[in-house]
């Protein structure tokens, strides 16, 4: 099983999505294009594709040139029937590459929260043993409108668009569920001085927050990955 992994951004692994291709065995090609790494031409050589998330928008194509290459390979991708996972920024990258419409700003999330499975999800393969609502880790201000075709999994009430799926195995998640706890204490070291002009309290409330939602979003992140895994 050989998995793309496309990084957009420093600082953003794969969390629980690493640790779950780690049990299935799979080789990790890791892509940097922002910083110069070749993307490939096609989806031959690869079983599945993972899109990581950054703080940058979807439509930023002047200041990160490769984006529409990056969309055309996605598309590829699902031709071939290969299974897709686009994280935050990588949710709203598909839905531009399917047609969708990227909304930039107006959908200002940070912290853990609630999201809630539609009832398609109930049935879907990724999806399906997961609690109807759920805590997880969310930070992100853009979202998108799901592209045509596409199947509604999950919405919350500040993004009502939160996870989506086209055909057998693209999946689009705007939470990120690969955030377990010591990713999420990571970010907010790495991140302290971006998260304190966003965010100036979320010191004050991290360790009540953590304590009420990180167990419970961290377990979900965890079923998350490894359903998703198992369509590879």
């Amino acid at each position: 099983m050989r998995v793309l992994v496309v990084q957009n951004y420093d600082n953003t692994g794969l969390g629980q999505v690493g640790a779950a291709l780690a049990e299935a065995g799979a080789d990790l090609d890791l892509r940097r294009p922002y910083q110069g790494d070749p993307l490939p031409q096609d989806a031959g050589g690869h079983d599945a594709m993972v899109l990581l998330g950054g703080g940058q928008n979807a439509l930023a194509d002047e200041d990160y040139p490769y984006f529409p290459a990056l969309l055309e390979l996605t598309r590829d991708f699902a031709d071939k029937d290969r299974s897709v996972l686009g994280i935050c920024l990588g949710s709203q990258l598909l839905a531009r590459a399917f047609g969708g419409d990227n909304h930039i700003g107006g959908a200002t999330e940070f912290g853990w929260h609630k999201v809630s499975l539609t009832p398609a999800a109930k049935s879907d393969p990724v999806l399906a043993a997961l609690p109807e609502k759920f805590p997880i880790f969310e930070w992100h201000d853009d979202t998108f409108a799901l592209p045509e075709n596409a199947v509604r999994l999950a919405g919350s009430a500040v993004a009502e668009n939160q996870a989506f799926r086209l055909g057998r195995a693209v999946y689009g998640f705007q939470f990120h569920f690969e955030a377990d706890t010591p990713m999420v204490r990571d970010w907010s070291t790495s991140f302290a001085a971006t998260i304190a002009e966003r965010h100036p309290d979320w010191n004050e409330r991290f360790d009540d927050e953590l304590a009420r939602n990180g167990a419970d979003a961290d377990a979900a992140g965890l079923a998350i990955a490894r359903a998703w895994v198992a369509t590879i």
